[in-house]
């Protein structure tokens, strides 16, 4: 299926690895041109070099998500270096679980306030890019977190929170075809991710997990960036201010 993406320019915040790198490179596969951050030097620029040989214009930087004056520095300068932009994921995230002050900080300010810089620098630039093509699109990296709470967290708060302002952000910019989505994904697991470390340092809680999990399985990258390239995509442009769960039937919520 062409899903009408090459050609165009796409911003991933934490894209040198697990769901954003897969992002990342969909989108180059795709013929996507492709600007990255991350906070590993070192990372972005094999990520970078990875990209560029798929035929497309890449590019990366070092950025601080919770610097969020160089964060939207970096977004507009990436956007303007490209000649425009039609697409942005923010899928960075803190990853932190606990409920103490400096966890909800953390949370607030790379999951929360993140995404928000990064649209309002972004959105300049995919109105432009709707008004010539018809379609623009924001999509956010969240998480079944949001919907399930066994305890006070910070991490399932936040990502809640993430849901309620990119529909906001999809209500106030349908027309001007300027579309926004969540992605929730379910347990992920990569090497050297979250869930590979629970493997190696906490068996009985992996084990756990695994269990939870009806497939048998959890989620590589790559079954999550397919649903986001798909609703970035000129293919999706009728669909704004949804929250697709990509979970594998590990949550027992009726999605409507």
């Amino acid at each position: 299926m062409d899903l009408q993406l090459k050609g165009k320019n796409a911003i991933v915040l934490g894209g040198t690895r697990g769901i954003g790198r897969a992002i990342a490179e969909e989108l180059a596969d795709e013929g996507c041109n492709v600007a990255i951050c991350a906070r590993n030097d070192g990372q972005i620029r094999e990520a970078v070099e990875k990209l560029s040989a798929k035929g497309v214009s890449a590019s990366g930087a070092a950025v601080d998500i919770a610097d969020h004056e160089a964060l939207g520095a970096w977004v507009a300068a990436s956007a303007q270096a490209m000649g425009g932009l039609d697409i942005l994921v923010s899928n960075a995230s803190a990853l932190v679980q606990g409920a103490d002050a400096a966890s909800w900080q953390k949370m607030l300010d790379v999951d929360m306030l993140g995404a928000v810089t990064a649209v309002d620098a972004a959105l300049p630039f995919l109105k432009e890019a709707a008004a010539k093509t018809g379609d623009a699109s924001i999509v956010a990296i969240s998480s079944v977190s949001s919907v399930n709470s066994d305890s006070p967290s910070s991490y399932g708060a936040m990502k809640a929170a993430l849901i309620h302002y990119m529909r906001g952000v999809a209500k106030s910019q349908a027309s001007a075809h300027v579309r926004a989505n969540v992605v929730s994904p379910g347990t992920v697991y990569f090497k050297g991710g979250v869930w590979h470390m629970v493997e190696e340092n906490m068996p009985e809680m992996f084990e756990n997990a695994m269990s939870r999990n009806p497939t048998g399985r959890m989620a590589a990258p790559e079954d999550i960036s397919h649903a986001t390239v798909f609703l970035a995509s000129p293919l999706s442009s009728f669909t704004t201010g949804i929250n697709m769960v990509v979970d594998g039937a590990i949550t027992n919520r009726v999605n409507f």
